[in-house]
């Protein structure tokens, strides 16, 4: 259990009472100025004095005593057992990637189109991550469906993306509670008692057209502490011809960041193949680490150790009255 104390935590915040000592060390620093002013001086004949030891510079015994304060001050912290945040590599987790199933994307400025361009970029993102990830796959359309439920069999997942075909709709908020029932069934590993963590892809072109609110759907996932990222995929200059008219179909970047920033998860936005790629790589890295609290003393202990030193330098240039 961890103690915050200001902007930093402690293992054993108790042990900051050490920290009681620095104001009596200041004040008897500035005791000891405050005499060595008044003290006299004997030998009367100052100039050869002051040839013999020429005075010192106030600034170098202000900085050794300050640094020597500070090393304390780090040595108590570590002492205190200090609390850090780093990136571990993350054994398992619930991947469930959405994919745009809608007219829409039939566009072409993605070559060969959307559709294939999506596909194929997701197979590859799937083929990247961790054996052990349970893997998902969530038809997004009108009517959104789990076309492959969690499991560590890539060569389901991978059968569930070929096997995709374009149907009328959007439904992101559908799909999204779709993605969320897929985490919840997800299996657990052997040995495992808890569930692994989950996170919801979502790549589309479009804006929610049926079905329940996106951003609230988005914000449910959340609750759960389920992450939603999601890929804003094709140009502004995309279209269709559907009923013998020309439709733009410009993705809804605003509606997708939308969605990401309250599915506590980030929103990236892809024009072409190679910039999906890229995208999937970032969402990779990702889900791929998560954030531990981690115990920092060694860190704390370096601090100690470099304000320690330049309180030593001061120190041995005040002793050898260098220039």
């Amino acid at each position: 259990m961890t103690t915050p104390v200001g902007p930093f935590e402690f293992f054993n915040a108790a042990r900051l009472w050490a920290l009681l000592a620095l104001p009596l060390l200041i004040a008897l620093y500035i005791i000891a100025l405050h005499l060595s002013k008044r003290s006299g001086i004997r030998y009367t004949n100052t100039g050869v004095l002051n040839a013999v030891l020429p005075k010192q510079s106030q600034w170098r015994r202000h900085l050794a005593v300050a640094m020597t304060l500070c090393s304390l001050v780090m040595i108590c912290g570590a002492w205190a057992r200090p609390v850090g945040i780093e990136r571990q590599p993350r054994e398992r987790a619930t991947i469930v990637v959405v994919l745009d199933a809608s007219l829409s994307m039939q566009a072409t400025d993605v070559s060969p189109n959307r559709f294939e361009a999506e596909k194929t970029a997701a197979s590859d993102f799937i083929n990247r991550l961790a054996s052990k990830y349970n893997v998902a796959v969530v038809e997004l359309s009108g009517a959104p469906s789990l076309l492959c439920p969690p499991t560590t069999d890539r060569n389901a997942a991978l059968t569930a993306l070929r096997m995709m075909e374009l149907r009328e709709g959007t439904a992101i908020g559908e799909a999204l509670y779709v993605a969320i029932s897929a985490i919840d069934q997800a299996p657990l590993g052997t040995g495992e008692s808890t569930p692994a963590p989950g996170m919801i892809v979502v790549l589309s072109d479009g804006s929610n057209t049926v079905g329940r609110d996106a951003v609230t759907a988005s914000a449910a996932a959340a609750d759960k502490g389920y992450r939603v990222y999601t890929i804003a995929f094709g140009t502004q200059n995309g279209y269709v011809d559907l009923d013998g008219r020309r439709e733009n179909v410009a993705p809804d970047q605003q509606m997708l960041r939308e969605i990401a920033r309250s599915g506590n998860g980030r929103a990236l936005d892809a024009a072409s193949v190679a910039e999906l790629d890229d995208a999937y790589a970032e969402l990779g890295s990702d889900v791929g680490y998560e954030e531990v609290k981690t115990e920092v003393t060694a860190r704390w202990a370096l601090y100690a150790l470099a304000f320690a030193i330049v309180a030593a330098l001061g120190a041995v240039s005040m002793a050898a009255r260098w220039p």
